[in-house]
């Protein structure tokens, strides 16, 4: 009986080693077979399999099952969000998983993710120390990543005030409808069949490598036995590539604002600017890095480049999926613009099918469906459940947005759900947190919609839109890129017909 026992634990085991080599084979983390591999590999799932447990009586949420040593990694596909919100219609909108080493909570409905960044924001208030995240943010300099404390109050409050602020804002306008001006002249040369060339922009793909690296896991903070992986696999190298490319383009943003300044000293500052003068007159009460500008300007750059235009594009997408929705819309912005030729900032307030047809969109397409990663400062009960100090909880907003007892026909895109009604983004109401919540909501949300309103405003104001080559909706790819933030793996094309007013 003992050595049937004996035997059936070395089948079960040997099946679970084969399990994570083709998992590992399959995301391409290491290429290395040898039997002293599969005897190391095979030596540690036994050992997991008889080590005695030491689990306290908690009362834990609900977990799918898990392999040895890796144990939910394999349910985490190409896609996380989707296949965490597959899992959580099985296992409820509280779910623990483990990520290696480290337990993960899942959340994936409003009145959980209301406890968490509500109820015990302060508990989770802090992200998880994360290699690629460590590297490529200058040692959590940047406001995103750093831990909740002073220097992450003064480093908001300086993107804040010098940028961020209602006033500041405000204070835009001009430069925000200048920039759509050009852009809708832009796009008018290519309607007038006008063809230009560009040169490529080498900090566009820099920025695109970035996001990618910051939404790619590196196995090594889940299995640090298996850390040299990212060295073998070429993982490390790539990080270490862009984060020094970023670095040196950062730092020839601060020289020509250094020389600028020094030839210019009455020149009108931009924010590098301002950076450079609080970094001058020490007036934050602890000196602020070079280090610390960089990492300020990469997450303007960042977060301020990237998801804008990718709610524009995904907004622009459901629109062509739905020509009732863009006449509409259209519809809306000639009355308003009251004959003129384009819409200005005050035209805004006046357009609410506009505001629907953005809070749809942010619904179905929020920029980082999975939110960004907090972790547990202490132990505490959600909903009922324990959740231990130093477990990972990942909020999806995507899920969120389609959870059924929320949103009536929730996988489709019915702008009309936001007219008088008083759900908004804005981090008060649960149901729909694109930019998150609580203390570290993202401070440029105010910002991101004035400019993606101006523009989407005016693109359907001043432009019929169809597909190319007689393209039905139907055939517009819906597929999500890997990464970060969640683009149109395959960029939208589209026709602009210039409208006559």
């Amino acid at each position: 009986m003992i050595n049937f026992l004996f035997h059936r634990i070395i089948c079960e085991v040997s099946r679970d080693m084969l399990n994570l080599l083709q998992l590992l084979r399959q995301h391409e983390i290491f290429f290395i077979s040898s039997p002293l591999l599969i005897f190391t590999l095979l030596l540690i799932f036994f050992l997991a399999l008889i080590r005695p447990s030491r689990k306290r009586k908690l009362i834990l949420p609900p977990s799918p099952a898990k392999l040895p040593i890796i144990g939910n990694l394999h349910n985490l596909g190409r896609q996380p969000h989707r296949s965490l919100h597959v899992l959580a219609q099985r296992f409820g909108p509280l779910m623990l998983l483990r990520f290696g080493n480290v337990p993960v909570l899942v959340v994936s409905s409003a009145d959980a993710a209301c406890e968490i960044k509500k109820t015990h924001d302060l508990t989770f208030i802090n992200g998880p120390k994360l290699s690629v995240t460590r590297k490529l943010l200058y040692d959590y300099k940047d406001v995103a990543s750093a831990p909740y404390g002073e220097y992450w109050r003064q480093m908001r409050s300086i993107c804040v005030l010098n940028l961020l602020s209602n006033k500041m804002v405000k204070s835009y306008r001009a430069i925000r409808e200048e920039e759509t001006a050009l852009a809708m002249q832009y796009i008018k040369r290519i309607a007038l069949g006008r063809k230009y060339n560009e040169d490529k922009n080498k900090f566009k793909k820099l920025l695109s490598d970035f996001l990618e690296l910051l939404g790619t896991p590196d196995v090594g903070d889940y299995l640090p036995w298996l850390a040299w992986v990212s060295h073998v696999n070429g993982f490390n190298a790539k990080v270490d590539k862009v984060a020094k490319e970023l670095d040196e383009f950062l730092d020839g943003v601060i020289e020509e604002h250094v020389n600028q300044h020094n030839k210019h000293a009455n020149d009108q500052k931009d924010f590098v600017d301002v950076l450079l003068e609080i970094q001058k007159q020490d007036t934050v009460g602890f000196p602020i890095e070079r280090t610390s500008i960089k990492a300020l300007i990469l997450d303007v750059f960042s977060a301020g480049t990237d998801t804008t235009y990718t709610v524009l594009e995904w907004a622009m997408t459901e629109l062509l999926r739905h020509p009732k929705a863009m006449k509409e819309l259209q519809k809306e912005a000639g009355k308003v613009s009251g004959g003129k030729s384009s819409i200005s900032e005050d035209d805004l307030h006046n357009m609410q099918y506009l505001k629907a047809v953005i809070k749809e969109t942010l619904r179905l397409h929020p920029p980082i469906p999975t939110l960004l990663p907090r972790v547990s400062t202490k132990d505490v009960k959600i909903n009922g459940y324990d959740i231990v100090e130093g477990t990972q909880v990942i909020i999806n907003a995507w899920a969120i947005g389609r959870d059924p007892s929320l949103w009536e026909k929730p996988e489709e895109f019915i702008p009309d759900r936001f007219l008088n009604n008083p759900i908004d983004f804005k981090g008060h109401h649960f149901e729909l947190i694109p930019f998150g919540s609580g203390r570290r909501i993202c401070p440029g949300m105010q910002l991101a919609m004035q400019i993606n309103e101006l523009l989407l405003a005016n693109l359907v104001h001043k432009f019929d839109w169809t597909l190319p080559d007689g393209a039905s909706e139907r055939d517009l790819d819906m597929t999500e890129c890997i990464g970060f933030t969640k683009h149109k793996e395959s960029p939208l094309i589209a026709i602009a017909n210039q409208c006559s007013f």
